[in-house]
């Protein structure tokens, strides 16, 4: 018989699940480029009516980033007004079209399998709207965890968020590699043919498994409370938390959200300038230019085919564990040592990388300081970074400054791996050491303006930013 007195962490593990996978689709979605984009330059460099360029290629490796912004705005407009769990639902009708559209781009208007100018314009226009539901769902995904979870296990769960985004590259690496090795002989022109577009299109099964699921859950305690709903709020309090926390809860959110529509800069410009730091920093050290770009990444140190793609296979392993690391120690240890330990290794291994790039030193050396990066960043930057913009704003204003975190997230992402192409011709060991300057700034930054979150709840926030 159920304990109504402690709650049901089945049922908080259910909705976390759901709102999860959420996360893992964030990770495919973004990550699905890596072992397509070397075809879609190839397949498009056929094109006769324009001359597809580095700059092009770098635009379209990251347009479904362009979407990303626009979502992360969207998600302040769309979490107040249609809840946290209207808005995911929307999320997945805009991912499975990017997947259907990404896959075929010429259905409805063009001419399958001629590569032009129109049908680049149409294939990252599908990518956008996919790059929308990321958005959408990287801002109200830990946004739902955090307003179900009971405090002393926020932190982990909202990480396990930042787990299901590593799983997801985890796994659309895999089907890549298993995508590259079932193509016909020869390989390289098979994948130029119907290889990537069989890598866009494997994003429908788990997405639709995601707009299912989403039938089902409830809309959180604390958008329901705002709408004016206190008996559906107490009655999904009283199963995550047990009767007599559920009530107390109750009025503590009752408490935070009787001004629901306070401006933005109500608890000052500080916290703001901190969350859109958080995201800013979390892309500026570099860390998707590595997810999206690991096989060219791996070839350009020695390794070729389908040696680059278990290598990526292998770093997304290594991802996984390390998030794992997070996941454990976020509660126990806090936010900020983990960041600042986070921002150190990163510094390391991309310092490490520059000198052996400039050296011209590649093989197992390059390897291992790649691995040490990214372990790095997956224990600290990659979750805590979610962790933290989920729980450090205060209640009334928490939907419009996670949207303009997530968006500036977003939008230094683009920036970032757009340019990445580019600045690779120009000087790869350059962009190294630019990241690894990032990284030391990171650390630094959380060490003099960061407050520490751990066991707070999310109405002790708005007390601290309120006394401020």
């Amino acid at each position: 018989m159920k304990n109504i007195d402690k709650g049901s962490k089945a049922y908080l593990g259910s909705l976390t699940f759901v709102a999860v996978l959420g996360g893992l689709l964030f990770g495919y979605d973004t990550a699905v480029i890596s072992g397509a984009e070397r075809a879609l330059e190839a397949f498009f460099s056929q094109a006769t009516d324009f001359v597809y360029t580095k700059g092009w290629h770098g635009i379209t490796a990251s347009s479904a980033l362009l979407g990303c912004i626009i979502g992360g705005f969207l998600s302040g407009l769309l979490a107040p007004r249609w809840g946290r769990r209207n808005s995911l639902r929307f999320a997945a009708v805009l991912f499975f079209i990017s997947a259907i559209g990404s896959w075929r781009p010429e259905m409805l208007f063009f001419e399958f399998g001629k590569p032009t100018f129109s049908l680049l314009l149409a294939f990252n226009a599908y990518r956008i709207l996919g790059g929308i539901g990321v958005g959408l769902a990287s801002a109200i995904c830990p946004m739902y965890i955090a307003e179900m979870a009971p405090a002393h296990v926020r932190g982990r769960l909202v990480s396990v968020n930042q787990f299901a985004i590593i799983f997801g590259m985890l796994v659309v690496y895999f089907v890549n590699y298993l995508i590259r090795t079932n193509l016909p002989e020869p390989v390289e022109m098979s994948m130029v043919e119907v290889g990537w577009r069989r890598m866009f299109l494997s994003e429908a099964y788990p997405i639709a498994l995601f707009g299912f699921l989403l039938l089902f859950v409830p809309k959180t305690p604390r958008f329901l409370v705002m709408s004016g709903d206190e008996t559906k709020a107490l009655h999904v309090l009283t199963r995550i938390n047990g009767t007599n926390a559920a009530r107390t809860i109750l009025e503590e959110i009752k408490e935070t959200v009787i001004e629901k529509r306070e401006k933005l800069f109500s608890y000052g410009v500080t916290v703001v300038i901190i969350g859109i730091l958080l995201s800013f920093f979390q892309q500026a050290v570099g860390i998707n230019v590595v997810l999206y770009y690991a096989p060219r990444i791996f070839e350009n140190l020695g390794a070729t085919g389908d040696v680059s793609m278990r290598q990526t296979v292998v770093m997304g392993f290594v991802n996984i564990i390390f998030t794992l690391v997070a996941i454990f120690t976020v509660d126990k240890f806090g936010r900020k040592p983990l960041l600042i330990i986070g921002s150190i290794g990163m510094m390391i291994g991309m310092a490490a990388l520059s000198v052996l790039s400039f050296m011209d030193v590649i093989g197992i050396a390059a390897l291992v300081f790649i691995i040490i990066y990214t372990a790095s960043f997956m224990m600290s930057w990659g979750p805590i970074t979610w962790v933290l913009i989920s729980e450090i704003f205060p209640n009334t204003i928490r939907g419009q400054a996670v949207a303009i975190a997530v968006a500036a997230q977003w939008i230094a992402n683009f920036l970032v791996s757009s340019t990445f192409p580019s600045l690779s011709v120009w000087s790869t060991g350059g962009a190294y050491l630019i990241y690894a300057f990032f990284s030391l700034l990171s650390g630094i930054f959380v060490y003099k303006m960061v407050p520490e979150t751990k066991g707070k709840t999310l109405e002790d926030m708005t007390r601290l930013w309120r006394k401020k």
